[in-house]
């Protein structure tokens, strides 16, 4: 029976790589690679950063892990995604970052900051901060994607071939299509993703004896469980630090920031908000209740690490296999590959521009030619994906950690500079700076720190509130030292928010 998903993922790949094929033939220099020529519309977009938000460690880490501790709870996390994360962000950063992104004529956010702030310096620790911090999420989507991959085809296939393969079509669909071809495939694939979450949840809740009744024994058994001490309730601060960390972290990582870049006008942002806030809250909210329904697996279902305690990042693909039929198995599988492989496309664009753009063409050789750099760019998406690859070889544990500790570190950096350059006039360069790299010191110092002086599963259990805290410090310090040093050039504010 694992044909029938063998032969939907080939037809699945061979599809994204014709599209990748047509891309490669309309794809001439790097602004249509990485912005697709600033032509796409609501739609098109809005399906390409919802898919970029959800990936299989969504499906497979978070809704596991947090579905299993909190059970019902867990659904304000995908509230706060649809709502804070996916409608609010594109309502208050999408015009505005298409606008001043145009006024200083700037393509990532390395260059935003260096323009903005009038800092090369904050170039180059950017465009470092995007390459290094990124690789570690991406290897967190391969790693969960690669766990469903081994349970729906029977571990008749290895860990190691799936990844492999999954590697190398990302290489081919990103390298060769570029933006235009990847907004396109990110359709289809939201399409898929959209479907496919509302059917995962119907058809497994339906062998509970329907939502409502899967509602009420979850919460019987979560209760259970706590009172007769199988799990332990979570400290208070775990699940605000989630919703937190996942709702207003999107707000400065650059391959969510990028996509607004690429609006083809203002008109499409009001649109666009209202769609990724529908795609998000259906996404999100199917995937926690689907992890909350792990607690009607039987106990004897429920998959242990080497040490005895839950497996968090197989409960998921361990309750879909035994709940599913084949079929249907095959169309989720089809549905997580899909949010993995657009998460990952954008992963890629925006960590080989980093390199590209912001250093290369930046500092190393200026007066690169076109083809020369739209080359470059591609090499680097392979180089970046190997790195991504070689990490999750080694099957790093916990995927929420790594994800945790990637979008702490980026999202802390990035994300106060980058509100206050938007909507502050007054924001100075040392404002930047200071804010820029409290968020990354605080975020790694807190996160290693309970790492070495408590245990790995206990940092990682904090690793989401690690990252919030190194998210709202910032946002103090930087008005603070904007205050008390220099103001901005006049002429650089009024090019920047005329």
């Amino acid at each position: 029976m694992f044909l029938i998903p063998f032969i939907l993922t080939a037809f699945f790949f061979i599809v994204i790589l014709i599209i990748a094929g047509w891309g490669l033939r309309r794809t001439s220099d790097v602004h249509d690679f990485f912005l697709g020529g600033r032509t796409l519309g609501a739609w098109f977009l809005a399906f390409s950063y919802g898919t970029a938000y959800f990936s299989a460690v969504i499906f497979v880490g978070f809704a596991g892990k947090f579905g299993w501790q909190f059970g019902l709870d867990s659904l304000w996390v995908g509230l706060g995604n649809a709502i804070i994360g996916s409608g609010l962000a594109w309502l208050i950063l999408g015009k505005r970052t298409r606008r001043m992104t145009h006024n200083l004529n700037v393509k990532t956010m390395p260059e935003f900051f260096a323009a903005r702030y009038e800092t090369n310096g904050m170039k180059i620790i950017t465009a470092l901060i995007i390459f290094i911090f990124l690789a570690p999420y991406s290897a967190s989507v391969f790693t969960g994607l690669s766990y469903l991959f081994e349970i729906v085809f029977e571990r008749r296939v290895s860990f190691t071939v799936v990844l492999t393969c999954i590697s190398l079509v990302s290489f081919v669909y990103v390298t060769c299509g570029g933006y235009k071809a990847i907004a396109r495939i990110d359709f289809i694939q939201g399409m898929i993703m959209f479907g496919g979450s509302v059917l995962m949840v119907y058809v497994v809740a339906k062998n509970y004896g329907g939502m409502t009744a899967a509602a009420s024994e979850i919460s019987n058994k979560l209760s259970e469980k706590v009172l007769s001490g199988e799990i332990k309730s979570p400290a208070w601060y775990v699940l605000p630090s989630v919703v937190f960390m996942t709702s207003f972290g999107v707000w400065g990582l650059p391959q969510m920031v990028h996509k607004y870049y690429a609006i083809r006008d203002e008109n499409e942002i009001k649109r666009g908000a209202l769609i990724t806030t529908i795609f998000a809250l259906v996404i999100g909210c199917a995937a926690y209740f689907t992890g909350a329904m792990t607690h009607l697996m039987s106990s004897d279902k429920i998959p242990k690490t080497g040490s005895g305690g839950i497996n968090f990042d197989q409960l998921v693909p361990d309750l879909l296999a035994s709940h599913l039929p084949q079929v249907l198995l095959a169309v989720i599988l089809l549905l997580v590959l899909s949010a993995s492989l657009s998460t990952l496309s954008s992963l890629v664009l925006v960590s080989s521009s980093a390199v590209t753009i912001d250093l290369y063409k930046g500092y190393v050789n200026p007066s690169v030619s076109s083809k020369g750099e739209l080359l470059l760019m591609r090499l680097l998406c392979g180089v970046f994906i190997l790195i991504s690859y070689l990490i999750a070889l080694f099957k790093p544990g916990w995927i929420v950690s790594l994800m945790s500790i990637s979008w702490g570190a980026v999202a802390g950096s990035f994300l106060a500079p980058y509100l206050y350059g938007l909507f502050w006039k007054r924001t100075t360069k040392l404002g930047a700076y200071s804010g820029m790299w409290c968020g990354l010191v605080i975020s790694n110092s807190l996160y290693w720190y309970w790492f070495f002086t408590e245990s790995p599963m206990d940092a990682g259990a904090k690793a989401p509130l690690a990252a919030s805290i190194a998210m709202i410090i910032p946002m103090a310090v930087v008005p603070i030292v904007s205050l008390i040093t220099p103001p901005p050039k006049a002429e650089t504010i009024q090019k920047a928010f005329s």
